[in-house]
């Protein structure tokens, strides 16, 4: 029951965000602004949902260090997605065709800032930390990362291949990055990072969709498995051995921290969250 009053909480904050965003589409400014609103307040419902139903505290959402995880999570997906289309352009899959728009850049910040907040809590915050709780962290990894992946088999341009790669780079990935810190400010910065990086800045599709015109217009070519095609980068072969070896890592860094919740003790783990790293 505290998972569906968790869920039921956040999706009706993103489903109502996400519609007044949609709603303000064309103007930068007011987008800007629900969009970030609508992170904001799923934050809040989830730490008031989660102190309700749990009785603890929501250590994994604390104000302090957030903005420092969030900017180490921002960093880490700009540099991951700038590997990924320089790999991708290597090959000629991707150029810059022009200069794209400034206001749709400033537009997507709040697309992103609103998508990235509450999916993390959706899928790592509620969904992942809970299976964890019952079946340990390798396997929640690979359940709700599945899941992630099969949500995105709706989008736009999408395949049973681009599902699969959403899956391991992302949902597989960011589950990883909060297993290793504990904290949901890092991947939802990733996450950010990299949504924002695509559209926002080098003008490429996300997950299939065309988002409004970014910083640079760009132009993906070639071969799907190079460049993603229709679906974008994130369909690349690149950007799924960039998340997979990115998993490697953040598990590798649970695991050394002692953070990785074996299935045979998930049952007897409890509610209990440790503190970010």
């Amino acid at each position: 029951m505290r998972l569906l009053k968790q869920l039921g909480a956040v999706v009706a904050v993103a489903l109502v965000g996400g519609l007044g965003v949609a709603a303000a589409a064309g103007n930068a400014l007011l987008t800007l602004a629900l969009g970030t609103a609508t992170a904001v307040l799923a934050v809040l419902t989830y730490g008031w949902v989660v102190r309700r139903t749990e009785q603890r505290a929501t250590v994994e959402v604390a104000l302090t260090g957030a903005s420092a995880a969030v900017g180490r999570g921002m960093l880490i997906g700009f540099g991951m997605f700038a590997v990924v289309l320089g790999s991708i352009a290597l090959f000629g899959g991707y150029r810059i065709a022009g200069l794209g728009s400034p206001a749709g850049m400033v537009t997507l910040v709040g697309v992103m800032a609103a998508a990235a907040v509450t999916e993390e809590l959706i899928f790592r915050g509620i969904l992942f930390r809970i299976v964890e709780q019952r079946v340990g962290t390798w396997n929640a990894l690979f359940l709700t990362g599945l899941l992630f992946g099969l949500v995105h088999l709706f989008n736009p341009n999408a395949s049973l291949w681009s599902s699969v790669a959403i899956a391991i780079e992302a949902g597989g990935m960011l589950a990883a990055a909060y297993a290793a810190t504990r904290t949901l400010w890092v991947p939802i910065g990733l996450h950010f990072g990299w949504n924002f990086a695509q559209a926002g800045l080098f003008g490429t599709a996300v997950s299939g969709k065309s988002e409004p015109a970014g910083l640079l217009e760009g132009v993906i070519s070639g071969p799907a498995v190079v460049s993603g095609g229709e679906f974008g980068p994130e369909a690349s072969l690149f950007a799924v051995l960039a998340g997979a070896g990115l998993t490697i890592v953040f598990m590798w860094l649970a695991r050394r921290r002692g953070e990785v919740v074996p299935a045979r003790r998930a049952s007897s783990a409890g509610t209990a969250v440790r503190l970010p790293k």
